[in-house]
């Protein structure tokens, strides 16, 4: 819910902005307006208030520019305000230059079109409320202006020449200001999108983390119970002295002792662990002895593992992490058991893992849905979980997950990851 407030908040923001530059556009052209219809058409203008309200509008833009670069929220009353003030900057305008007879009334139409686009619908009602109350005023309460309402000469009319600009300007304002508007709420309704089926995944990845933390407790028992009986076999004089029997127990209790670690690393990812706390090592140690545990495990005919990230640093070893590179091996062991690749390296502040294979690689359709669950080419039940699952570790650490298929065969992928988010900061004993 926060990350919707802020995807909102940026969106309103956006829309100050875009209100803002077209408040400068305003000024300008009132600035031109004035100097053409008084110096070009010999009308006589107040000046002197006319540019005091000016001044007014470029002082109060300046303050709304300082102000929105220190704020990243904007509430919708905020922008009611600072529409409000270019009605009443208008009105002033329109009452020291003929009031309801003076052209440019109907640049009233281009608030209440802004209000209808960047304001709920309460905060629209009351906009037309005031701009047809400011209409309905100028017609009593004005300046005088001398503009000849001759509009049987057509474009030769001073009249019918401000109607003409005030069309222009109300229609370029709003195709220029709408479009952007329309960019920004698009902009913003994606990102609400992204976040909801980021909220989906993460709820998948919640109820799948409880299913394996169920299952792990449900099956640590039966591997006591199978340790112990092995271990009482082992001792009994029948198994004793057959080699062959004793040496497929210790095979099984290998076996069981494997299952038992497993069920631990699901425990300890699901922070359930006892005793468990974070051990410090290092990059090149953490990749050196989880290659060494992945090829002993799954013993694999080839594994070209390069580790080329430089100058060490201290880490958390992450069982997280640790699953989740296995989780990229097995999937390009599967792929290509005959071949695997995992080549480290360190990219700026990003450590930078590559696991390549020389399989079939993957279809289009799968690069372009990466990470989404149940995408997978193996036509197993539950295919594709794995990458759907190293998508979001690595996102939850602030990292990325990229795949591509090799040119001389096979696929390849490529996790970035932050090494803030894994490295360890020894907190300084203070004596207390």
């Amino acid at each position: 819910m926060q990350q919707n407030t802020e995807a909102g908040d940026s969106a309103g923001l956006k829309n100050m902005q875009q209100l803002i530059q077209l408040r400068w556009m305003a000024v300008g052209g009132q600035i031109l307006t004035i100097a053409i219809v008084h110096f070009g058409f010999g009308i006589r203008l107040p000046l002197d208030h006319m540019g005091a309200a000016l001044a007014f509008l470029v002082a109060f833009n300046l303050f709304s520019l300082l102000r929105w670069r220190q704020r990243q929220e904007v509430a919708d009353g905020e922008l009611f305000i600072a529409l409000l003030v270019d009605v009443g900057t208008l009105t002033v305008q329109l009452y020291l230059s003929g009031g309801a007879a003076n052209p440019f009334i109907f640049l009233y139409l281009l608030q209440v079109s802004l209000g209808a686009v960047l304001l709920r619908p309460g905060y629209t009602r009351t906009m037309v409320a005031v701009t047809a109350a400011c209409f309905m005023g100028l017609t009593f309460i004005h300046r005088p202006l001398a503009i000849p309402m001759d509009n049987a000469r057509g474009l030769a009319s001073p009249y019918i020449q401000g109607l003409l600009i005030c069309f222009a300007l109300n229609a370029a304002l709003l195709a220029v200001f709408i479009t952007r508007i329309s960019r920004n709420l698009r902009a913003r309704d994606a990102h609400l999108a992204d976040l909801r089926q980021r909220a989906a995944e993460e709820e998948h990845i919640v109820r799948m983390g409880l299913l394996a933390s169920g299952a792990a407790h449900e099956l640590g028992t039966p591997l006591a119970t199978l340790s112990v009986i092995l271990g009482d076999w082992q001792r009994m004089q029948p198994f004793a002295a057959e080699p062959e029997l004793r040496q497929e127990i210790e095979e099984m209790q290998a076996q069981v002792a494997r299952c038992k670690t497993i069920v631990s690393g699901i425990l300890l990812s699901a922070g359930e662990a006892r005793g468990e706390s974070p051990v410090q090592t290092t990059v090149r140690a953490f990749l050196d002895e989880l290659v060494a545990e992945w090829r002993a495990t799954r013993s694999p005919d080839a594994l070209a593992y390069a580790n080329a990230f430089g100058d060490d640093l201290p880490i958390v070893s992450d069982s997280a992490l640790k699953q989740t590179i296995y989780n990229v091996l097995d999937n390009a062991f599967e792929a290509s058991p005959g071949w695997v690749g995992l080549d480290a390296a360190r990219d700026g502040d990003e450590l930078v893992l590559t696991v390549s294979d020389a399989g079939p690689g993957f279809a289009p359709g799968m690069l372009a849905q990466l990470g989404k669950p149940y995408q997978s080419s193996k036509g197993r039940p539950g295919g594709g979980l794995g990458l759907f699952l190293v998508v979001n570790v690595a996102r939850t650490l602030g990292g990325s997950v990229a795949a591509h298929n090799r040119p001389e065969g096979g696929a390849a992928v490529t996790l970035r990851l932050p090494l803030a988010a894994i490295r360890f900061e020894e907190i300084a004993d203070d004596g207390n």
